[in-house]
């Protein structure tokens, strides 16, 4: 099958259009993170200055102690949560970017078998084995591609799993500790 120019023209223009939408919504990725990355750091400054009073203002080293325990607990909590907000950023954006490709992946496949399905009503007599062979192929590339998907799915759910019971124990470590520390 061949192409005519304005028919690569679109295919082109298509292929810009779809760039380009990727490229807005990485863009929409990273603008969240620095969002999140300014919120954090004047957050922090603004944690940083109280500390630092409270500090100054402690009378003997169990005051000191009191305080150090309870600055322990909620900077995980805060390093979790600030975590898991990366995280969902970065998995939604992901998520974005995977939906257009697998869009434009079923547009091509669609456009594939087309062109095939043309080929084969224009083969001349005889050209059957050929036609067989070309169809299994492609058959072969969509189960194959169609695996590999499935698999990274479940490979990210898995991580994903694993990313927030990690985090949840964490936190509960760290909780766990600072109350030792305010027994004692």
């Amino acid at each position: 099958m061949s192409f005519t120019p304005d028919q690569l023209l679109a295919v082109q223009k298509a292929n810009v259009e779809t760039l380009f939408g990727l490229t807005n919504k990485a863009f929409e990725g990273v603008e969240r993170l620095v969002e999140l990355n300014l919120q954090v750091a004047k957050t922090a400054l603004d944690e940083v200055a109280e500390t630092t009073k409270a500090a100054l203002s402690v009378k003997d080293a169990q005051e000191l102690l009191a305080l150090q325990a309870s600055l322990l607990q909620p900077s995980a909590e805060k390093a979790a949560a600030y975590s898991r907000h990366v995280y969902d950023i970065m998995a939604g954006t992901n998520a974005e970017v995977a939906r257009v490709a697998e869009a434009t992946f079923a547009d091509t496949q669609r456009k594939v078998m087309a062109a095939v399905d043309t080929a084969v009503k224009n083969a001349p007599a005889g050209t059957e084995n050929a036609v067989a062979l070309v169809k299994s192929a492609v058959a072969a590339a969509n189960n194959a591609y169609e695996s590999v998907h499935k698999a990274a799915k479940q490979a990210a759910e898995v991580a994903e799993s694993n990313f927030q019971a990690m985090t949840t124990t964490a936190v509960k470590a760290t909780q766990t500790a600072a109350k030792g520390k305010r027994a004692a």
